[in-house]
């Protein structure tokens, strides 16, 4: 297909700045070219401009620019875009109605109802797709053989294409549908977007809402059982509306880019490049399966491109542009996910596991409290860096510039106000000349050259975090890995971060600064299938599951035919898997395990499952069956391209670099004139047009015979460092420190069993000190921010223990340890015993043994008091506690490999350093503070209270001492030991302290045991916040912890109160039980609005979206709304609370643990005070209770559940002239969204 002889063939990338064009002509040779993506004043289209210019070029023949190009001499097309990315971070695609579920209009609002950013006060969430909401008076609901509701109305009963049956309780109501969608119609909006409840199986109903809004004249209906069919509502609904809001903007850009062509190109093979890595014809590229085209172009370049697929070495891609990087993985099949988020949208659908952070050649610089810093903040392509002479600020590429790496002459004079100069290295060195007085006057005396080389290895540093992460998350070592570097800026860091990773080498392909284009070239047309499935997989469900599988690789089988193909197509069966009741799914090939007796025809995939399984979480469950989610099929139609390539004779000349061991000769080549064959010892410098490659000292480049750089690196060469402060490698050991807790964290994920620490990721490892002290934990939980410090201390400090030199901890959430209730959070306990196992001090691990029964006998021993129970789940307690033990040793293992690079005494330095830096920032805030408020009242103290439902108070008087930049934070005055759960431990209120001095701080900080050395804090023993030894607690740590929180921003006057309440809502009987913390309203502050539905301070919790609840427990979840009118009123209003209805279809105990049911969240400046909450049940006789704040009910089938959250507090005084204000609309790509499993993972980590 791939084969056009005679004519030009052509792949173009359209990226956000420049367009890349590859083209490879009649004779067989190739060509590049790289354009302004947008110039209006010479072009209207840059792809047909690069198209024009070639065709001009190598023809002799004149293509004016303003007539369509003739496409005879055109063989084919393909192109990515940024067309469908860009509109969805600038919010510029088409006017959207979401059409829903009645009881669900704001579900899409709330999503996870997990707040973006930890410690951002000002909740910023990118707003939804969808202009308005239709709710449809419909209901479906999957048939559950134990319920027992008392329903008398008869109920249609169908079968679901996974094999589910479901009941139609609420038939759709056509005639209201038509009604609402013609009101939507003549306001102007003509795309549709369809979400109905359940319809990933059963599609009547969107297929009926579909059909009737076509006839009525709507432009664009996506309906989410066609966009994507994989359970869980709230991806599907973000698919669904990117699809309806995007693809109408694609249609549009290809409908320009086509007239530009004689004919339409309606004789031209064109074909786009979608986010999973494979082509599909123009009118088949829709929104939903654009969002990546065009770095998905540069993934499969380098895959082919790098890969060897006889020594079969894993590589991973590195593309470092100007505002980002992009990190990905190939080790002979394309990494996928189905499920990952973009621009704040979270999209269900295949994509390349992309991992995109906020750092590029344009991430700025920065010296913050003694520490070097590099972004996420970005200098844009407007104004750039400051070597582009347009003001902008110091960047990366201008450390670049100011070590010799970058040359100036070999530069175009684009710069300047007049884009007519070249790069300026006097801007650069002025600037840095600036920020090296600055951190002098902090400490010793630098050199700017020596400040520019800290800036890069601070950058390096920060950018080898997410290859680690993205290699070690599933089991590989990183070392074992190829770099493959393309992009304009990674070539210059290439030696440097491989060598820090322990790489051995780097590849560099020849189009290196356009493989995204040479990418497109090389692909193959792909066309996806995939359909949900409820099969086990097992003998008796082989034959339906081959009868699904044949059918679904039928039909791409035949939609390639369609398209031109016919011996050259292969087809993949994928089986999305997971063993019984648990989330941790995973999609599987059986590539490499073929068929037997006892597997299905498409391969052996138990095999397959269980060893990747292993591979990537360290066991396996032998005696679990495996359940089939999805069934998948990717059929190929072979049509890359191949390559050929012819060099010159190299000349040579020679500029100063600085590098570690100061200013060394470093040779220059140009790219093009390198012959095949040659070596270049570094240093050296490469340049090509589009890119620059860096040649470390001790490191080679070789030329391939295909003109492509391979470069062999050394050993990473640890300098002797001294135990004195370098604000560099101060730097260098945060992200070291933090890397080593993140590590921790992810072999605890990976050889965990219980669905609390596997897949809600509830929990935190820590590195500390020789005193015990925090010095870095992952993730940063805050209610666990001060209670790891407490614990780990408090074994240091006990008689008769040798203080070891480093300690390593970690925390996890195990889900029942016994006490009076299932899951070991009762709402009415009154005694620590009654909440399940107690441990002051246990050695769980004596000899190199694991203590199993000892460990046993104390979670078993709560039964020894009244109404209480051992754990209940004792199989999952001993496996996540060994775990635990595994994390623990691998941070011991990196701790030790730190210090036998290092020292011990280097080490232990800059584990104190690393604490002092969050000292100091944390000081300068507070002498900012005592500034502030020494000119607006003459006074450095403040005080506030606040109180918990049963009126007790929280009180606290905080003096400041501006000077040391120091403060007393005195509790005296709150409330006694409270007969209930209240009861807050010390370290929580610790926890609650240091989240909202890193709130207040306003920027990132180490958060760690510095923290606190400014702080002294008082808590009268005895008190609620400092219980006795004995004192039930579990309602300290998640409703009290909030109410410390509300109490120290309101003495601040920071915000007025969120909703102050976790909402702990659970449910269960003796076979099963279930658990949710649910949102409220945010409060409102200084210049915002506060986030409807949303969990704010010290909880983040993700919410069970509503198929999986309704799929796995008795319930139906009749709505999920926001609560209006529950947020304060005021200059800026708090956010409103939710609406949470339950019925439930047969018998359990509900248990609900709340606050903020009496008293209501404090407005501030004026505003007015958020509504309390509200617990309602509504029973299935008709009566209907006030349960209360705190209590535990049976429940009996039909009755209901009614949850009113609480809304948040407003901010200043109403200005009757603008009573609602809306927060100013932000641009998302102002400050750039990441993206990729690493990133999905520390969201998942952080919505806790």
């Amino acid at each position: 297909m791939a084969e056009t002889k005679g004519k030009f063939d052509f792949a173009i990338d359209r990226g956000g700045t420049f367009t890349d064009v590859f083209a490879r002509l009649p004779d067989g040779r190739e060509r590049v070219l790289k354009l302004l993506s947008r110039d209006p004043q010479n072009y209207k289209d840059a792809p047909t401009e690069g198209i024009r210019r070639v065709l001009e070029e190598e023809t002799g023949q004149v293509f004016p620019r303003e007539q369509p190009v003739d496409t005879s001499l055109i063989g084919w097309i393909r192109m990515g875009t940024t067309v469908a990315t860009n509109a969805l971070l600038e919010r510029e695609g088409e006017r959207t109605a979401l059409l829903v579920t009645q009881g669900f209009k704001d579900l899409l609002h709330i999503g996870t109802q997990a707040r973006p950013k930890l410690f951002d006060l000002e909740v910023a969430v990118p707003e939804v797709l969808y202009e308005e909401v239709i709710e449809v008076d419909e209901r479906v609901v999957l048939r559950q053989d134990g319920c027992q509701l008392p329903r008398k109305d008869p109920k249609r009963t169908v079968t679901g294409s996974t094999g589910d049956s479901l009941e139609v309780w609420r038939e759709l109501d056509l005639e209201r549908v038509e009604k609402d969608l013609r009101g939507v119609l003549s306001r102007g909006i003509t795309s549709l977007a369809v979400l109905l409840l359940h319809s990933y199986t059963w599609s009547d109903h969107e297929k009926a809402v579909g059909a009737l809004a076509r006839r009525l004249g709507f432009t664009q209906v996506s309906l989410s059982s066609e966009v994507m069919p994989m359970v869980r509502a709230v991806p599907r609904g973000y698919t669904v509306c990117a699809d309806a809001y995007l693809t109408p903007k694609i249609h549009q850009y290809l409908k320009g880019f086509t007239s530009g062509f004689k004919g339409g190109l309606k004789d031209v093979n064109v074909l786009f490049m979608q986010s999973d890595g494979g082509l599909t014809p123009m009118e088949q590229f829709c929104g939903s399966r654009a969002i990546l085209s065009g770095p998905a172009g540069g993934v499969v370049g380098y895959a082919i491109t790098s890969y060897s697929q006889t020594e079969k070495k894993p590589v991973i891609g590195f593309d470092m542009g100007g505002t980002s990087t992009d990190v990905s993985r190939y080790a002979g099949q394309y990494e996928h996910v189905f499920e990952a988020t973009t621009a704040g949208v979270t999209l269900q659908a295949p994509q390349l596991d992309i991992n995109t952070v906020a750092a590029g050649g344009g991430s700025r610089l920065f010296f913050r409290s003694g520490m070097f810093v590099v972004g996420p903040e970005s200098a844009g392509a407007h104004p750039g860096p400051a070597c582009y002479r347009k003001g902008g600020p110091l960047t990366v590429t201008d450390a670049n510039l100011a070590l010799g790496r970058l040359l100036p002459s070999f530069f175009p004079k684009i710069f300047g106000p007049g884009e007519n100069e070249p790069l300026s290295l006097e801007e650069t060195m002025k600037h840095f000349h600036h920020l090296t007085q600055e951190i002098n006057l902090f400490l010793s005396s630098n050199q700017s050259q020596e400040v520019a080389m800290g800036f890069i290895r601070v950058a390096n540093e920060a950018m080898c975090r997410p290859i680690r992460a993205l290699t070690q998350a599933k089991g590989h070592d990183t070392s074992q890995h190829v770099l493959a570097c393309f992009g304009g800026a990674g070539g210059q860091h290439a030696c440097a971060i491989a060598r820090a990773l322990g790489m051995k080498t780097v590849f560099i392909h020849k189009y290196s600064g356009v493989l995204s284009a040479y990418g497109m070239a090389l692909a193959d047309v792909v066309e996806e299938v995939q359909e949900p499935c409820s099969l086990q997989y097992e003998q008796h469900s082989f034959t339906e599951l081959n009868r699904r599988v044949e059918q679904l690789s039928k039909r791409c089988r035949d939609t390639l035919c369609a398209r031109g193909f016919i011996r050259s197509i292969t087809t993949e069966v994928f089986l999305h898997l997971r063993y019984e009741g648990t989330d941790c799914a995973l999609m599987v090939t059986s590539a490499g395990y073929p068929s037997d007796a006892q597997s299905c025809q498409a391969g052996d995939f138990r095999s397959a499952f269980t060893k990747r399984y292993l591979k990537e979480f360290g066991f396996t469950i032998p005696d679990r069956p495996i359940m089939v989610d999805d069934i998948r099929v990717r059929g190929c139609g072979k049509s890359g391209i191949k390559s050929v390539h012819k060099t010159k004779i190299a000349h040579g000349q020679v500029t100063k670099c600085y590098f570690e061991e100061g200013h060394l000769d470093t040779s220059v080549y140009l790219w093009e004139e390198l012959p095949c064959g040659r070596s270049i010892p570094g240093p050296a410098i490469i340049i090509d047009k589009n890119s620059t490659i860096l040649v470390e000292p001790s490191c080679e480049a070789h030329l391939t015979e295909g003109g492509d750089v391979c470069l062999s690196v050394s050993s990473d060469r640890h300098c002797a460092l001294g135990t004195e402060l370098n604000t560099v490698q101060l730097s260098i050991f945060s992200h070291r420190f933090m890397s080593i807790a993140e590590q921790m964290g992810r072999v605890l994920q990976r050889t965990s069993i219980s669905t609390n620490i596997k897949e809600r990721l509830d929990f935190s490892c820590a590195v500390f000190g020789p005193d015990g002290g925090l010095v870095s934990n992952a993730p940063h939980i805050p209610v666990h921010l001060g209670a790891m410090q407490e614990t780990v201390q408090y074994q240091v400090f006990r008689k008769g223990v040798s203080s070891p030199v480093f300690f390593v901890a970690s925390r996890g959430h195990h889900a029942d340890i016994g006490g009076i209730t299932p899951g070991s959070m009762p709402p009415l306990s009154t005694s620590l015993q009654q909440e399940g196992a107690v441990f002051t001090s246990f050695k769980l691990v004596t000899g190199g043994i694991f203590q199993e029964e000892a460990v046993t006998e104390a979670l078993m021993a709560p039964a020894q008091y009244p109404d209480c129970s051992g754990t209940r789940n004792l199989h999952d307690n001993l496996s996540d506690l060994r775990a635990q033990v595994a994390a623990n040793q691998r941070g011991s293992q990196l701790v030790g490999e730190l210090i036998d690079s290092y020292g011990l005494t280097v080490v232990q330095a800059y584990m104190g350093y690393i604490q002092s830096n969050a000292e100091l920032a944390v000081r300068d805030m507070l002498r900012d503070f005592a500034r502030r408020r020494q000119h607006q009242t003459g006074s450095l103290e403040v005080e506030s209270e606040d109180f918990m439902d049963d009126g007790t108070p929280i009180r606290l008087r905080v003096q400041i001492n501006e000077e040391e930049g120091s403060a007393v934070f005195d509790f005296t005055g709150t409330g006694t030991e409270v007969w209930g759960n209240c009861n807050a431990p010390r370290a929580i209120t610790l926890s609650a302290l240091i989240y909202c001095l890193r709130c207040m701080v306003g920027q990132d900080i180490p958060l760690n045991q510095g923290c606190l050395t400014p702080i002294k804090v008082i808590i009268p023993p005895g008190s609620i916040l400092q219980p006795s030894q004995n004192a039930a607690v579990v309602g300290g740590n998640v409703l009290t912890s909030q109410r410390v929180v509300d109490v120290i921003f309101r003495a601040f006057e920071v915000c007025a109160a969120s909703q102050g309440c976790m909402n702990n809502i659970s449910f269960g009987s003796e076979k099963k039980g279930y658990y949710e913390t649910v949102a409220g309203g945010a409060g409102a502050g200084p210049g915002w609005n506060g986030r409807s539905g949303v969990q704010s301070h010290m909880t983040n919790t993700r919410i069970t979206d509503p198929e999986i609840l309704e799929k796995r427990y008795p319930v139906v979840l009749e709505q999920f709304s926001l609560r209006p009118g529950s947020g304060g009123a005021g200059r800026y209003c708090g956010g409103d609370g939710v609406k949470r209805k339950l019925m439930f279809r047969s018998k359990v105990v509900l248990s609900v643990l709340t606050e903020r049911r009496s008293t209501r969240p404090y407005g501030l400046h004026g505003g007015e005070d958020g509504a309390a909450g509200l617990n309602l049940l509504h029973r299935a006789d008709g009566r209907i209770l006030n349960l209360g704040a705190k209590t535990s009910v049976s429940i009996q089938p039909g009755d209901m559940f009614c949850l009113y959250t609480p809304g948040g507090g407003g901010y200043g005084k109403e200005d009757d002239a603008n009573r609602r204000p809306q927060t100013k609309r932000r641009r998302l790509n102002e400050t750039f969204p990441e993206r990729g499993s690493v990133f999905d993972y520390r969201m998942a980590q952080e919505g806790v």
